[in-house]
């Protein structure tokens, strides 16, 4: 076997003498070694700040691979995301390693190193949740200890009734870890110690293949963490590859499972299926396995099937221009695809509130509003800095109906006016009709002077706004003089003297 050129921050080990042959990995039989010769990834491959990390554990005595995605990504010719590691050092072990680490997760305890800009995740290997524990007063058990992993961290695993992992910080041996992994894909392990790869499922067969399995039952597998069933169509989408149809099958009668998962990580896994270039595929597959009603019930209500209603085609439309914004490297705001996704429900239920109880058409409005957001954030957590740019986005939906006097030049003017037009434009790429017509000028207005002139006023509004810098003083407090040291001048005093001058005269 070759040996690589170091680089990065490996080169301070090349003063150090070298075994002329690598070590041998240390693992159980369970692993197929696939040594540096049989496969393509070279350190050039991985981040400068992922072979530190992974450099500093080992020099300290603890194990340390590269694992995961970033691995499966290389092997297929992709730019992987980011770095994960796997070391048997617990998370305490780890930031004793980083003055730039800290600890995250109370469900997964996990250590986040900081170089720059740039985030490696460092995971102690898990272990099987399952293993009995003995009682503390028994000191017969002293593998963990052995090990360097704390006794207590035995003891912190729990399931719900149904299953699922509520916290899971059990630590494992590698073969142990491996078996946790959710996909066979994922349980690729690069050793930094002699530059071989550690297959513990056939994950490089499945890659072959262009296969997305589980490892282990599925079923089991899904009742843990049922977001696993999402991750499946996400790495099915991504990765241009078949789910197995053992790994298939069970979501259909599963999905149910994706209720128990919290509004705020499942608004997390909606960005990742929305804004990965795939929303198209994404979302035919969870509407296919009955996903999409419990990320977007409002929604899936209004949905025919029929192609040719508008709802599908706004659906549609707002899905291929987001995947073609985000394949451009063009950035894409969540709120407007979420307004699109409530828009029509929005519309359904202002007009029964304008009808059933009375209110005018923009007070019937502003309340499904409200009313639409309630409950949209029961099932996805959706911020507030998004929901504030939906209100604006639909509310301004019926000021640009009015196209008369000076109203169009104040509309310019609006800092939201663009994401408001360019929805406009998928309604009526999606609706036709006046639309069409009302969309057209707004294009053609924005040619004209006064319009260039109201557009340039905003963004030199925004850009001031955005730029505004403190004096030289930064910390100088309001009501204080610009020279240093002047006292505060009193509003009060100032208007008795005003007083005073005028009984003067």
């Amino acid at each position: 076997m070759k040996n690589e050129k170091r680089r990065g921050p490996a080169q301070r080990h090349a003063g150090k003498p070298r075994p002329k042959k690598p070590q041998a990995p240390f693992v159980e039989n369970n692993a197929t070694l696939i040594p540096r010769e049989s496969h393509p990834i070279s350190r050039n491959d991985v981040s400068p700040s992922a072979l530190k990390v992974l450099y500093r554990l080992k020099d300290n005595g603890y194990e340390a691979y590269l694992v995961g995605g970033c691995i499966r990504d290389i092997l297929l010719g992709l730019q992987p995301k980011d770095f994960d590691v796997v070391t048997n050092a617990t998370p305490e072990q780890v930031k004793a390693c980083f003055s730039n680490c800290r600890l995250i997760g109370r469900r997964f305890r996990l250590a986040h190193i900081m170089f720059g800009r740039e985030l490696i995740e460092v995971a102690t290997m898990r272990g099987h949740h399952d293993t009995p524990v003995e009682d503390s007063d028994n000191k017969g058990n002293q593998t963990s200890q052995e090990n360097g992993h704390a006794d207590k961290a035995k003891k912190t695993s729990r399931q719900s009734d149904e299953g699922q992992l509520l916290r899971d910080n059990v630590y494992g041996s590698i073969d142990e870890d491996a078996e946790r992994r959710d996909f066979t894909i994922n349980a690729l392990y690069y050793d930094i110690r002699n530059f071989s790869i550690l297959d513990f499922a056939n994950g490089m067969a499945d890659i072959e293949k262009g296969v997305v399995d589980l490892i282990g039952d599925p079923e089991t597998r899904y009742r843990e963490d049922p977001v696993r069933m999402l991750r499946a169509i996400r790495f099915s989408t991504k990765l241009r590859m078949q789910i197995a149809p053992r790994t298939k099958q069970p979501i259909y009668e599963l999905n149910h499972l994706l209720i128990n998962i919290p509004p705020a990580r499942l608004f997390d896994e909606a960005l990742k299926l929305f804004l990965a270039g795939k929303a198209v595929d994404n979302v035919a597959a969870l509407r296919e396995f009955g996903i999409f009603r419990y990320f977007f019930p409002i929604a899936e209500q209004v949905l025919t099937g029929n192609p040719l209603d508008k709802e599908e085609r706004l659906l549609a439309t707002m899905l291929t221009n987001t995947d073609a914004r985000i394949n451009a490297e063009k950035s894409i705001s969540p709120a407007f695809v979420l307004a699109a996704l409530f828009w029509y429900p929005l519309e359904a239920h202002a007009s029964e509130l304008e009808l059933e109880s009375g209110l005018s058409p923009y007070d019937a409005f502003q309340v499904a509003m409200s009313d639409i957001l309630q409950r949209a954030v029961q099932t996805v957590a959706i911020p507030k800095r998004f929901t504030a740019t939906m209100r604006d986005i639909w509310s301004s939906q019926h000021r640009l109906l009015k196209t008369e006097g000076k109203r169009p030049m104040q509309m310019v003017e609006n800092p939201r006016f663009r994401a408001a037009y360019d929805f406009l434009l998928l309604r009526a790429e999606a609706e036709g009709g006046e639309l069409h017509d009302i969309a057209q000028f707004w294009t053609d207005y924005q040619q004209t002077d006064e319009a260039k002139r109201a557009i340039a006023k905003s963004v030199r509004t925004r850009a001031n706004a955005s730029n505004a810098t403190p004096g030289p003083r930064g910390d100088r407090k309001p009501g204080f003089d610009s020279k240093d040291g002047d006292k505060p001048k009193s509003k009060r005093g100032k208007y008795r003297g005003s007083r005073r001058r005028k009984k003067e005269q």
